[in-house]
């Protein structure tokens, strides 16, 4: 897989998860949580299985132990100073914190800058390995609809129109494509900081499944509805893994 290649991916992965979740919430009178809950947890699951059979095996393969490790300590380092800066504001609820105008506007800066590193995380993975760079790129996706929805609920509730909250979450899904060319690039310098690179990416993952995503189908879950999504993913993400080729 080349750089154009994981660019698009990249993408793809961002504008068009983003974007059908702003669709579906435009479309939608009533959202149900388990739903919600089961597809965050399939999305973590999926995560779970790349970062574990995939990303942090090639980066150990590329640079050893050291890189490997301190690539993924970077990667949470990262993301939880994007955290720090920018905000998740989470689906249902979250909405009643701030006027609604500004809590989407805030939410949209925040899923933007989210992107970058998920984005960087596709783009490593893909030009190392592509079977991994599609399977992270479909978890990634899945996770981005309620990202979209999240951010197109209070947009819509601030009586926005609708061309124009379809505009902005197919625009914050976009900085997943940069990522995505920078990630490539870095990717191809040298085994060392190609290792770095998986390395943080894997980490990235991690932060964003344990921090986000998990504690968020535990909230919206009924029952075990977020366990059972989890383990899913992680199931889906080994099939994923195995089927698509090298």
């Amino acid at each position: 897989m080349g750089i154009v290649e994981v660019t698009l991916l990249g993408l793809l992965a961002g504008s068009l998860g983003t974007g059908i979740g702003g669709v579906t919430a435009l479309m939608l009178t009533r959202i149900s949580p388990v739903q919600i809950s089961s597809l965050l947890g399939l999305s973590g699951g999926i995560m779970i299985a790349i970062v574990t059979f995939e990303l942090m095996p090639e980066a150990l393969d590329n640079g050893g132990l050291f890189w490997g490790i301190a690539g993924l300590i970077a990667g949470v380092v990262l993301m939880a100073s994007i955290d720090m800066i920018f905000p998740h504001f989470h689906i249902l609820g979250d909405e009643e914190q701030s006027p609604f105008l500004k809590t989407g506007i805030i939410m949209g800066l925040g899923i933007a800058m989210h992107n970058l590193p998920e984005g960087l995380a596709i783009g490593a993975a893909g030009m190392q390995d592509p079977k991994v760079g599609i399977a992270l790129a479909i978890a990634i996706f899945l996770h981005n609809i309620p990202e979209g929805m999240a951010l197109a609920l209070p947009l819509n509730v601030g009586k926005v129109r609708a061309h124009k909250i379809l505009l902005s979450a197919v625009a914050v899904g976009a900085p997943m494509g940069l990522g995505a060319f920078v990630g490539g690039l870095a990717g191809t310098i040298s085994p060392v900081v190609n290792s770095l690179v998986l390395g943080l990416a894997a980490g990235a993952m991690l932060f964003i499944t344990f921090d986000e995503l998990i504690p968020q189908t535990e909230k919206l879950s009924s029952g075990h509805s977020g366990t059972f999504g989890i383990v899913a993913g992680v199931v889906a993400g080994i099939m994923i893994l195995a089927i698509i080729p090298h």
